[in-house]
């Protein structure tokens, strides 16, 4: 089991060049990869991502990529010195013109687009394709790594909480067979106390306590129960990806403890429902995290 959250970082040098990959997974309930890469390396995009999309069935994974020379440690910054003097220009014309005293200084030439930028002018795809697919699986195998760590806790985290619902299911079996019994010694109460005259060979008084035993039947639902929670288990034990078939099986689960919940009409499978829902609710939001 992975988790869709973690992070990785590589890096690799090729042809005088260096590249630095960071990855971070982030919860989404579908795929998607996105992947930053420099202008001059746009052509690689759907190589990178790829090799990140083979590793990923569902979750948000960002790849950041950098990009500098090893000569210096630094990609060489550029000043357009032509575009800076009409930014200048502009500004004294402004003044001129409105009465307002506007002032450039070299911090908004910064600020200002297009005057300085990075020369990746001499990084040309094939030169770094070997370098950057290399830092990519450095980071893909931290990245996984964290996941797989972190799956092993949620996976021991559900187990648990499965348990406890498991627990509760087995206490609604041993109370489900006594409830028509409880209801038709309630019914032959409130006859009593009425001072009406009991037949117990009546057919209509026979008939309202099938009717009720029917009704509160839940062998259905304790089957179906079972069956999902032994469905469950069988994808927690698995390696495959398994989110998306877990959270169905939660909303399967749900369902029949609201079925069994409503038709049992007993307080102690009531309370039984209630807790089963409680840890199915945690379940539910852990599972939400599970790639």
């Amino acid at each position: 089991m992975r988790s869709m959250t973690g992070f990785g970082r590589g890096e690799a040098t090729a042809n005088g060049w260096k590249v630095d990959v960071e990855l971070s997974g982030v919860n989404r309930k579908q795929a998607d990869v996105s992947v930053n890469l420099p202008a001059t390396l746009m052509e690689l995009e759907a190589e990178a991502r790829g090799l990140l999309t083979r590793s990923v069935s569902r979750g948000r994974i960002g790849a950041k990529v950098n990009l500098s020379h090893t000569e210096t440690g630094d990609n060489r910054l550029l000043f357009d010195e032509d575009l800076a003097r009409q930014y200048v220009d502009a500004a004294k014309r402004l003044s001129a013109e409105t009465g307002i005293d506007t002032r450039i200084t070299a911090a908004d030439l910064f600020r200002a687009p297009g005057i300085f930028k990075i020369d990746e002018l001499g990084a040309s795809p094939d030169d770094v394709r070997e370098a950057l697919m290399s830092a990519l699986e450095g980071a893909l195998s931290q990245l996984v790594r964290m996941q797989i760590d972190e799956g092993t806790h949620l996976r021991n985290d559900l187990a648990a909480r499965l348990d406890s619902i498991v627990r509760e299911v087995e206490e609604i079996t041993a109370l489900a067979p006594l409830v028509p019994i409880g209801h038709r010694q309630h019914l032959m109460k409130r006859l009593s106390e009425s001072g009406l005259e009991l037949d117990l060979g009546d057919e209509r008084l026979l008939r309202e306590i099938a009717i009720f035993a029917e009704r509160c039947d839940v062998t259905e639902e304790l089957t179906r129960l079972a069956s999902h929670i032994n469905l469950f288990r069988t994808y927690l034990a698995s390696d495959e990806p398994m989110g998306r078939n877990l959270d169905f099986l939660c909303q399967e689960l749900n369902r029949e403890l609201n079925t069994i919940g409503s038709k049992a009409n007993d307080a102690g499978i009531a309370r039984c429902v209630v807790h089963s829902k409680t840890e199915l609710e945690k379940i539910r939001e852990q599972v939400q995290n599970v790639q």
